[in-house]
């Protein structure tokens, strides 16, 4: 996979993707398992234990700036992030106001393209939908992916293979 030098981002959402709604078996093909290795904190949250460790590994071999775009905020890279074996990652801080989106887009979507500043990106949640898709290509200049990852199974090596073709073809896969 060729090396760009600005690499594109990839926002994270959390909830549905990292860790998704239904319990992971304990272990899956390709992964290492031992979820919920680590004790719980963020009130002692036992959704913590859905998280694969080797999801970390696996985003960050795409070779992409990785931020996160989560409701988590901060708190992503004090929780999360050791989970995975990430380093702190950039987070996306939602605006306060209370402009609603456009009609029919996710309310990150507005947020990102403006986080995004033209690069491209990918953005892996359980949330997008078609209306998120026409926005980001009639606004965003440069490339995009929205992939949508089940909630109830959470980021699949397919998701990954989704973004790993999106950045070797250097088009969108929409």
């Amino acid at each position: 996979m060729p090396r760009l030098t600005h690499p594109a981002l990839i926002f994270l959402d959390v909830d549905g993707p990292l860790i998704p709604f239904k319990a992971r078996p304990e272990s899956r093909e390709g992964s290492s398992g031992s979820f919920g290795r680590q004790p719980s904190s963020r009130g002692g949250n036992p959704l913590l234990d859905r998280l694969d460790p080797d999801d970390g590994p696996r985003l960050v071999a795409l070779g992409c700036q990785l931020a996160w775009a989560t409701t988590w905020m901060a708190e992503a890279n004090e929780v999360i992030s050791p989970r995975l074996g990430l380093p702190n990652l950039p987070v996306v801080d939602w605006p306060d106001d209370d402009e609603d989106p456009p009609r029919g887009l996710h309310w990150k979507t507005v947020p990102l393209i403006r986080w995004a500043a033209g690069r491209p990106f990918a953005w892996l949640d359980d949330e997008l939908t078609g209306a998120d898709r026409r926005w980001v290509a009639a606004h965003h200049p440069g490339r995009a992916l929205l992939q949508r990852v089940d909630p109830y199974v959470g980021l699949t090596e397919e998701d990954l293979m989704m973004v790993r073709r999106w950045l070797e073809q250097g088009q969108a896969i929409t």
